[in-house]
């Protein structure tokens, strides 16, 4: 490496509610002050952290944000940064300056980029989302306060914090042979279609511009329900006579589906506008093309006559079948199962082809259909629970070949149901020696991690996608298998009504996680539930409430005064349940202030923070593109980005994964509260923290793993027959030591657990997991520091790794975007109360130098 590595900061700035007092610059009232000198601009802070540095006065930036995508070589060139001030009184040229913690503007560095741009949404300064943030080229000499030229080479580790390495390789594809990234989208289901409705023309054409458009998310795929869902207004199906097999009387005119403004009018806008936004204008041999709306259906239930009676109630009245749709029985919903000579399958997989051949002839442009919704869970709304070997069957004798005579182009995907059990099915449906394999081109699943603790939906299951990567290796399952989040949302209430900022922000935070920890374990796409809601996330006609990126709120609209705040259509009593709805409380202006921007809300929507987290991904890694190898590692020199140099308090703020479910990972080290353990006077490895909701946390390694993930989960301290206990014993002359578990009757120690599929494009480092195992195995060999409270792990010769709750707080995905704004995307996350420094390389060549302030995320545009 060829950097220069001037002498780390000593002073250490002080930050409190988001202003930075130092020695000799401060950042106070919005103004970063030099020597005295106002140099640059920062917009207001609302208590919530540091915002970005805008630079102005110094050059224009660099960058193509809007509008289609032009050639590299006729965007101006990257200016150059300008010239350094001259040093504050008292301080010399030949010493640094102890006053900047924070680099103070991005910088390029070498010249293999012709241009550079980030977007930047913050906590900090949540009404200006995806902001511009400027790029200087660094000068070949620049003077150093610490004496002599640096010939344009990077300044690593020369502010007060440390700066985090990106590590990145555009040369080498995760997944070179896989399909590239199929696309981001939502699900067209009744209760989006009547919030639609319930817009003005305006409010419509805002929606579908927000959503599909080439100013918004630019989501390319769409899900529709077959029959009807829990996001409905009632049960609904579009054949109700019992035993008719050769569905004679099915509505091939859908006519529910069908209404004005209804889920396929909607379905037709969205694809209207989106193929005349992205459509392009040359072959990019990208794989997909951008510009090409597609559609998938999922059945929730078949209609009441098809299924088993299965309640209490059902079976004392001898009912010969389900009373209605809601419920399953297990493991087969269907009446005479799966089998080859079941009519009911037979006339089930009939219902399948009827129904795609009536939306296709309205022009709808479905590509593929999956088996059934969450088949392993007998819902209180409509359900149809499968077994592995049952869907298989039914696949097999039944939707495979009915499919294949009448709609070949059509593409069935298995499963459809959380990450936890994804390998049992595939080991299933997928083996070449059962026929249901040759029929199912495409494994979809749901990001919730089961059970109702909503707070670890999106968090658990990674490693699990990694090992789906391996399976199908194994079963000789074909490249061009796709592999893509089918649901996900947050539950229960919305955050607009719910109106606490740390709670929504949360959610903003675990939707760009999970989309990037996915895509880098191998996912091609990523669909979240319903498109819109409204204000308190309905209707659900089970209660469901959740969230979703934007909510219907045609009350708060321009002349939308006469409108009621709750429609008739929603029954929930959502004020009963969750208290005042604290959106409707607040004014145009204070929403805009805290992120809901007053523009759409004039239009009769609230645009979340999830939104734009989300925009950050979907707008610029378009369909075609491909992650790369990429994953912030460990600060140089052994430092941690969260800790400053001659610290032991660990950074980042509180740590809101340490409480029960959570998986033990280990990453690159960045002296974080999530990479914070203590082992205690009980024995117990304990976690500290607090949750979303303010509550604070202590939670301890429990005393097994977890059979559906294979690593261990945290536990709450104070559940006895969970929590684990160890002798902490030396394991050499090193420091090395084992952590050894008490009283088991099998003699076994925590272990890092390589992960499969290599790691996928984080590498081996990147989230291998902490189970069971041998003793005296090197995987059993830690370091640990009773000051710092890391744990360390040596046994990946890419690198040392600590171990972690869940995952770290600062994180990236970096990809080929051949038919993107750039050539090149990389998306950072910061889920951390700090600011942190950065360095991004490819290879060994550094290419940007920046910071990302706390809670933000930033989509860096490189070409």
């Amino acid at each position: 490496m060829d950097e220069t590595k001037p002498l780390m900061v000593s002073t250490v700035a002080d930050e409190k509610n988001g202003y930075y007092d130092t020695t000799n610059g401060t950042m106070n009232g919005g103004v970063y002050k030099s020597g005295g000198v106002d140099t640059r601009r920062s917009i207001k802070v609302l208590g919530f952290g540091v915002l970005a540095l805008c630079v102005f006065g110094f050059g224009t930036l660099v960058g193509r944000f809007s509008g289609g995508r032009s050639d590299a070589s006729s965007s101006s060139p990257i200016p150059s940064m300008p010239p350094p001030p001259p040093p504050p009184p008292g301080v010399s040229n030949d010493k640094p300056p102890s006053s900047m913690r924070y680099r103070p503007f991005c910088m390029v560095h070498g010249k293999r980029l012709g241009f550079a741009g980030i977007l930047q949404t913050s906590m900090g300064n949540p009404s200006q989302q995806w902001s511009h943030i400027p790029c200087y080229a660094q000068p070949e000499k620049v003077r150093m306060w610490a004496g002599g030229n640096n010939g344009g080479r990077v300044n690593v580790n020369g502010f007060g914090a440390p700066d985090a390495i990106f590590r990145t390789n555009f040369s080498q594809p995760a997944f070179p042979k896989r399909p590239p990234i199929i696309g981001f989208g939502a699900a067209f289901t009744e209760a989006a279609s009547i919030n639609y409705q319930s817009l003005s023309d305006a409010g419509k054409e805002r929606l579908m511009e927000l959503l599909f458009g080439k100013s918004g998310l630019g989501y390319s795929i769409g899900r529709v329900h077959i029959n009807s869902c829990d996001f409905s207004i009632k049960p609904y199906t579009f054949d109700e006579t019992d035993g008719d097999f050769e569905l004679n009387d099915f509505d091939m005119n859908v006519t529910h589906d069908s209404q004005k403004d209804g889920m396929i009018d909607m379905v037709l806008r969205a694809t209207a506008v989106f193929n005349a936004a992205w459509k392009q204008q040359e072959d990019t041999n990208a794989g997909v093309d951008d510009g090409d709306f597609k559609m998938f259906a999922s059945p929730w239930s078949p209609p009441s006559w098809m299924k088993e009676p299965w309640s209490d109630e059902d079976i004392a009245a001898g009912l010969t079948h389900a009373s209605g749709m809601t419920g399953s029985k297990q493991p087969s919903c269907l009446r005479e199962g799966t089998g080859k000579n079941s009519r009911y399958a037979r006339a089930w997989a009939l219902y399948f082809s009827k129904f795609i051949t009536a939306y296709l002839n309205y022009g709808v442009p479905l590509r593929a259909v999956t088996v059934q919704n969450e088949p392993e869970f007998p819902a209180p709304w409509e359900a149809c629970s499968y077994s592995p070997k049952v869907q298989a069957d039914f696949l097999a004798y039944h939707l495979g070949p009915q499919l294949e005579k009448d709609h070949p182009d059509i593409r069935i995907f298995m499963f459809d149901h959380n990450k936890d059990h994804i390998i049992n099915w595939a080991k299933v449906i997928l083996n070449p020696k059962h026929p249901s394999s040759k029929y199912v081109s495409g494994s979809s699943y749901h990001w919730y991690a089961g059970g109702m603790d909503r707070l670890l939906d999106g968090a658990v299951g990674t490693p699990n996608l990694h090992r789906m990567q391996d399976v199908m290796r194994k079963l000789n399952v074909s490249d061009d298998h796709i592999v893509f989040n089918s649901e996900a949302c947050h539950c229960p209430y919305t955050g607009y009504a719910g109106g606490d900022p740390e709670n929504y922000w949360a959610r903003a935070e675990r939707y760009a996680h999970t989309i990037l920890a996915d895509l880098a374990a191998g996912s091609n796409g990523w669909v979240e539930w319903n498109l819109v809601l409204d204000s308190v996330g309905g209707p659900n006609h089970l209660n469901n409430l959740c969230d979703t990126t934007i909510l219907a709120v045609p009350h708060r609209a321009i002349n939308g005064s006469d409108i009621p705040p709750i429609m008739d259509w929603e029954k929930s009593n959502a004020k009963k349940r969750f208290g005042p709805n604290h959106g409707d409380e607040r004014t145009r202006e204070e929403l805009n202030a805290l992120g809901f921007p007053a523009t759409h809300l004039d239009a009769g929507l609230a645009v979340q923070p999830m939104y734009y987290y989300m925009g950050h991904i979907s707008r610029y890694v378009r369909p075609g593109s491909r992650p790369v190898m990429g994953l912030v590692d460990n600060a140089m020199d052994g430092f941690r980005a969260f800790r400053s140099p001659g610290q032991v308090v660990a950074g980042g703020g509180m740590n809101d994964l340490a409480r029960h479910g959570i998986e033990l990972t280990a990453w690159p080290c960045e002296g974080s509260t999530r990479q914070q353990f203590r082992w205690n006077d009980k024995k117990h490895i304990t976690v500290s923290g607090h949750d979303w909701l303010g509550n604070p946390t202590t939670s301890c390694v429990s005393n097994t793993f977890d059979k559906s993930f294979k690593g261990i989960t945290l536990t709450d301290c104070l559940n006895k027959k969970e929590v684990a206990s160890f002798d902490m014993v030396e394991a050499g002359d090193d420091g090395s030591v084992t952590f050894v578990q008490v009283n088991e009757t099998v003699h076994r120690c925590l272990v890092l657990e390589k992960l499969k599929n290599n790691g996928g494009a984080y590498g081996p480092r990147g989230g291998a997991q902490v189970t069971y195992g041998d003793c005296n195995s090197a995987a059993a060999l830690w370091k640990y520091s009773d000051v710092l409270g890391e744990v360390i792990s040596e046994l990946l010769p890419e690198g040392q790794v600590c171990m972690t709750t869940g995952w770290p707080f600062l994180q990236m995905g970096a990809f080929e975007t051949p038919n993107g704004e750039s050539d090149k995307t990389v998306v950072i996350l910061n889920e951390a109360r700090d600011a942190a420094n950065y360095v991004l390389y490819d290879n060994d060549e550094p290419l940007i130098s920046g910071t990302i302030p706390p809670r933000s995320i930033q989509t860096l545009l490189l070409d």
